[in-house]
């Protein structure tokens, strides 16, 4: 897929599924191969993106992330087949831990073995997708299907998960297509986050590496920047983010973002592939308009 976009709708609009497709057609009109859209609380994630990838034929579509705490594998496969049919072969299902403390805030559950969490749920899910059916009794999760589950006409599901710590990039590698790494740059990507994957991931495909950055081509510098900090912030609070951060040389997430005229976005996007991504997933949220649709443009001339 090569260059793609992270997807969201601006406040105040009537109908947010229809806004979004809007966007959607638009990007794809431009160039742009794949919309991904995070998970909310306000809409479900797959569902949106297997409605956007129904309407805007072509266009690739994923999530980016879906929390796997509050939820069980057989439940999220069953949403992946159903977008994978409903897109023709064109959804990505892009799993996360989510961060600990918002993790226990929001579903009142305990944090404390996310690794063991994932492993399970990644044995369960992948077991589900390929075979359709599962029989996984874990200490964890049990998901065991009384009947076969294979939804005719989706065909096999891509699994990413938004790992960048060592032990979840290990069972990754291990289990899933890739990974979703977000507020990691150039440096972090090249040192701590390809080369362990790529070692877990020994005898099996090659894994993608599918770069989340913040990017935007603009003339207002200064207005755009402030506003991607305003929107960034929130995630330079939890701990992972802020390890890599660390890792990278810096202290918060807009320090990473690309915002500046097309040679300086090019320029950022190469570094990202440079570094051992496989695909560049671009979110411009933050800038005005017209500014998201000059970044788009750019995309689609760099993902021709």
């Amino acid at each position: 897929m090569g260059i793609g976009i992270s997807l969201q709708a601006p406040a105040g609009v009537d109908n947010y599924v229809d806004a979004i497709v809007d966007k959607a057609r638009k990007a794809a009109a431009a160039g742009v191969r794949s919309a991904w859209f995070g998970q909310r609380f306000d809409y479900d994630a797959a569902a949106l993106a297997a409605t956007v990838g129904r309407e805007v034929p072509g266009l690739h579509v994923g999530t980016s992330a879906i929390p796997v705490y509050g939820r069980h594998p057989l439940l999220v496969g069953a949403q992946a087949q159903t977008a994978q049919a409903a897109t023709g072969g064109r959804f990505h299902l892009g799993l996360g831990l989510g961060a600990g403390p918002l993790v226990e805030a929001t579903f009142g559950v305990r944090a404390d073995r996310p690794i063991a969490l994932l492993r399970e749920f990644l044995t369960a899910l992948r077991q589900y997708l390929d075979t359709g059916g599962s029989d996984h009794r874990g200490e964890l999760i049990t998901a065991v299907t009384p009947m076969p589950a294979a939804l005719p006409g989706a065909s096999p599901t891509p699994i990413l998960v938004a790992a960048m710590g060592p032990q979840a990039l290990r069972v990754t590698g291990e289990l899933a297509d890739g990974t979703l790494p977000l507020l990691a740059g150039p440096k972090v990507l090249a040192e701590h986050i390809v080369p362990p994957l790529e070692r877990a991931a020994a005898g099996r495909p090659a894994p993608r590496v599918v770069a989340m950055i913040n990017a935007a081509v603009t003339a207002d510098v200064d207005a755009t920047r402030e506003r991607a900090a305003k929107q960034i912030a929130f995630l330079d609070q939890f701990p992972s983010y802020q390890r890599v951060l660390r890792l990278g040389g810096f202290t918060s997430g807009v320090e990473l973002a690309a915002i500046g005229d097309e040679r300086l976005v090019a320029a950022a996007i190469r570094e990202h592939f440079d570094a051992g991504a496989t695909e560049v997933v671009v979110s411009s949220a933050f800038a005005a308009a017209e500014d998201q649709e000059r970044t788009w443009r750019l995309l689609g001339e760099l993902g021709a």
